[in-house]
């Protein structure tokens, strides 16, 4: 009988802003554990190494959102915004938009080489340290994008799957081939720092939407 864990709906603090009163909110901050979190349509069976995932403990959530599964831990940072309005911004444009602002302000503290790859990730060179995804309700459009600070990649491998759907850039390359961290490719900044760039990017995002 295979081991299978359990899975629960996405539920984690960055969520609750989608309920709040404001036309804009946001919320950034780092996970208190280590979770795994599944796209809307992925399988728990394929997605991830359910015998080590089992094994370990680790809370596996799903998400109302698309994109593939990832891992959060303490050591990356979540950021999500939510806007409501009466007409929704287009999903592809407003990812342009966001990874514009995250390269300009990174690369102010200091990050080189930063580019926007796929649909909505960011990366250094030719690695991935984020991922994205969004998703509309009730005129409402949510994002969360998850950034890997200091996360050793070896914990990607170790709980999830090779994905169905990966963006071309990846070229079939294991997660410890495709991924990497802000320390990982030699920048060792205080996280306050990359908090505030990405609050400054959040807060110019809100101002273009308005």
């Amino acid at each position: 009988m295979k081991i299978q864990p359990i899975l629960y709906s996405y539920n984690l603090p960055d969520y609750t802003i989608f309920e709040s009163q404001k036309t804009f909110d946001y919320y950034i901050g780092k996970p208190d554990d280590t979770y795994i979190v599944l796209g809307r349509s992925n399988n728990i069976d394929k997605s991830i190494n359910c015998e080590n995932v089992k094994r370990d403990g680790i809370i596996t959530l799903k998400r109302p959102s698309g994109g593939e599964s990832v891992i959060l831990s303490p050591n990356m940072l979540i950021f999500s915004f939510k806007y409501k309005n009466e007409k929704i911004p287009n999903p592809l444009k407003l990812f342009k938009l966001i990874n514009s602002k995250l390269i300009e302000n990174l690369s102010i503290l200091g990050i080189k080489n930063l580019e926007s790859k796929g649909i909505s990730d960011l990366s250094i060179g030719n690695k991935k340290i984020m991922g994205s995804s969004m998703f509309t309700k009730n005129k409402t459009i949510f994002y969360h994008g998850v950034l890997n600070i200091s996360e050793d990649v070896e914990i990607i491998e170790r709980y999830l799957t090779h994905p169905s759907k990966e963006p071309g850039y990846r070229e079939k390359r294991s997660h410890r081939d495709f991924v990497s961290s802000i320390k990982a490719e030699g920048y060792d900044f205080q996280q306050e720092d990359i908090i505030k760039s990405i609050e400054i990017s959040i807060l110019e995002i809100k101002e273009e939407l308005n």
